[in-house]
């Protein structure tokens, strides 16, 4: 057992599950936090020009955006845990709803930064309450398979978000974006008020303060942070693309507003591929092995674009085929990084452990997203951010495994 985690309180009593909730209904609550972060992107420029604003300035709604789905992982759980599944995500689908108008009447770019923080704070509530929900209602042999069907119908939004908000502005305008995310939050809401139950198992209360003993805990935890910090690197990094995406394609490669959406859905295939090869390595090749050379993969396909950026040399095919590689090694080291991120900490605080990880991924993902709004040239600043990205991922994953020999050595 890992040494640098402090032991955690003494955990209830196993207890049945619940009827399960449907994964539809689940996966629909996921798609608020997940699809209003991706279907704004191909607007970008659009947007910025209604309002005046800069790229880096417009770029900010997206890495702000991903910093309060940040904030929010460490949150959501806590206030689920005491006050129930059902008020937790039900106050997050109003304040996101409330949040989608007020981005649809924003007059300036300050007021739809703080418009989009807030609709990624309500968005939130969904991404970890479903996971609790599917904790709550399944058996643990079958909680994994659930939650990975539930991941399956997820990555179709970050896939049909960019399309669809491609033609959403450059057929109606880019404030009809939020009006349809308001709709679709109210919506969930609905669903979520007739069609689902408190899951919720009532127990005792952890002492004041154990949460953060446990985080805590988790800090002071090298292979953890290894594991963390590699992960979160190695694959929300992407997000620097993400923001760069339609300034790259629409100011550098002159391409139209409504072709960005389908770039970027095909560059998320690679994020599909890599899931699929993940689940056939797994089991095959040492797990600290797999994410070290998913990652490679993803860093030479940075370096190729980086060099591309600085000769001069980009068109549509090299940006897209090198996103696509990239992507593939996340779609890999994804859930390589978590599995080996969980197993390295006391079993009792396995769920802090997890929600750490997902607050750091996101967070590292809106720092490489702003990181690639510095300067005049937006396919060399995502470029640089990947390939630095990349490069401390491997670092990550090294100083992780020299604090698990049995993996280094391919155990």
């Amino acid at each position: 057992m890992n040494q640098h985690v402090s032991p955690a309180l003494a955990i209830d009593a196993p207890v049945p599950p619940r009827p399960p909730v449907p994964l539809w209904l689940l996966a629909l609550f996921v798609f608020s936090g997940t699809v209003a972060m991706h279907i704004f992107v191909p607007a970008l420029p659009a947007a910025g020009a209604a309002l005046a604003a800069s790229p880096a300035a417009m770029q900010m709604t997206v890495s702000l955006y991903i910093l309060g789905l940040a904030f929010g992982q460490l949150i959501y759980g806590p206030i689920a845990d005491r006050f129930g599944r059902r008020p937790a995500l039900i106050g997050g689908l109003v304040l996101y709803a409330l949040a989608g108008g007020s981005a649809l009447l924003a007059t300036s770019v300050e007021a739809l930064v703080a418009a989009r923080l807030f609709q990624a704070l309500g968005g939130c509530a969904g991404l970890v309450i479903s996971r609790a929900v599917v904790r709550d209602t399944s058996a643990p042999t079958d909680a994994a398979r659930r939650l990975a069907l539930m991941n399956l119908m997820v990555m179709v939004g970050p896939g049909v978000a960019p399309v669809l908000g491609g033609f959403l502005s450059a057929t109606v305008g880019w404030r009809s974006i939020f009006l349809v995310t308001a709709l679709f939050g109210l919506v969930n809401l609905a669903l979520a008020w007739g069609l689902l139950p408190e899951t919720g198992i009532a127990g005792p209360r952890r002492a004041r303060g154990a949460l953060m003993r446990d985080y805590l805990g988790l800090l002071r935890s090298p292979a953890f942070l290894g594991f963390a910090v590699g992960g979160s690197c190695a694959t929300t990094s992407m997000y620097a693309f993400v923001a760069a995406a339609p300034f790259i394609f629409v100011h550098q490669l002159g391409r139209p507003d409504y072709e960005v959406g389908l770039y970027l859905a095909g560059m998320m295939l690679g994020v599909w591929f890599g899931s699929v090869a993940a689940s056939r390595l797994i089991g095959r090749i040492p797990l600290g092995r797999l994410a070290v050379a998913a990652n490679a993969a993803s860093v030479v396909a940075a370096f190729v674009f980086l060099a591309a950026a600085l000769a001069g040399a980009l068109s549509v095919p090299l940006v897209l085929g090198a996103m696509i590689v990239f992507n593939i090694g996340v779609g890999i080291s994804a859930p390589v990084a978590l599995a080996q991120a969980v197993s390295v900490v006391d079993p009792r605080i396995v769920g802090s452990a997890s929600g750490l990880y997902g607050a750091a991924q996101m967070a590292i993902g809106a720092l490489c997203a702003a990181l690639a709004g510095l300067g005049a040239d937006p396919a060399l600043a995502a470029a640089a951010v990947l390939a630095a990205a990349g490069l401390i991922a491997q670092a990550g994953f090294w100083l992780a495994l020299r604090r698990r020999p049995g993996e280094a050595a391919g155990a």
